[in-house]
């Protein structure tokens, strides 16, 4: 296990938000995961900056919250890290100071949202339910951006001008998938839990981004080595 991260989440109902937690407080960090496990939250906490960037980079998450005195990586900057490259979830920053200034810092790094400490746990949550929905105003979209062409959901259908390509049932769920979230670098596995049957293997993943490729353009899914897929530019 590296220095400074829980890999393992909390236990919760497997439907549950995926929650990054960076506080390096151990007290305030243990108690704050399990009372968000109980609201059924997927929680792993990270404790330091590092180890945050490094778990906010290579898994893929609902929400984040982010302590900002942190060591290695301070959180504002740890946020701004995350956004540079392609880490779209809603952030929410912890902290003890509460200037103006503070706030705005943090805003302009990308966070959605600011919290100064001490908090009410109820305010917490309440917060996080906002961004939740907010995130996922657009998640009944009728039509997704892929690159210059409108992928009509549902009837998984690209069309470009007056052309249009017919995408098989788990065609339109990959790229579903990557669409809805178009900056964001999926695991292998992550895309197996979002768009296939429990049943299938992460190889099924490679085999339908080379069905994707096949019909689309091979530009249409990039490889992020090391870690997975994302949406490609079209």
């Amino acid at each position: 296990m590296r220095p400074g991260w829980q890999a393992d989440p909390v236990t919760v109902p497997p439907s549950g938000a995926r929650l990054l937690l960076v506080e390096d407080d151990p007290d305030l960090s243990d108690m704050l995961a399990e009372l968000l496990a109980e609201e059924g939250y997927a929680v792993t906490v990270a404790r330091d900056g590092q180890a945050g960037l490094h778990l906010g980079l290579v898994r893929s998450w609902d929400v984040l919250v982010v302590d900002r005195g942190l060591p290695a990586v301070e959180g504002v900057d740890l946020v701004r890290r995350l956004r540079g490259r392609g880490v779209v979830a809603p952030a929410l920053v912890l902290t003890a100071r509460g200037t103006v200034a503070d706030r705005v810092e943090g805003l302009d790094a990308g966070a959605q949202d600011y919290l100064v400490k001490p908090f009410e746990v109820d305010e917490l949550l309440a917060r996080l339910r906002a961004l939740l929905r907010r995130d996922h105003l657009g998640a009944d979209a009728a039509e997704l951006s892929v690159g210059s062409r409108r992928f009509i959901v549902g009837e998984s259908r690209v069309v470009d001008g007056d052309a249009e390509v017919i995408l098989s049932r788990r065609e339109g769920l990959l790229l579903e998938t990557l669409a809805r979230r178009p900056r964001q670098v999926f695991t292998r596995e992550e895309l197996l839990d979002l768009a296939f049957d429990s049943a299938e293997t992460a190889g099924a993943v490679d085999t339908y981004v080379y069905y994707l490729r096949r019909k689309l353009g091979k530009e249409t899914v990039e490889t992020v080595h090391g870690v997975g897929y994302r949406l490609g530019s079209p």
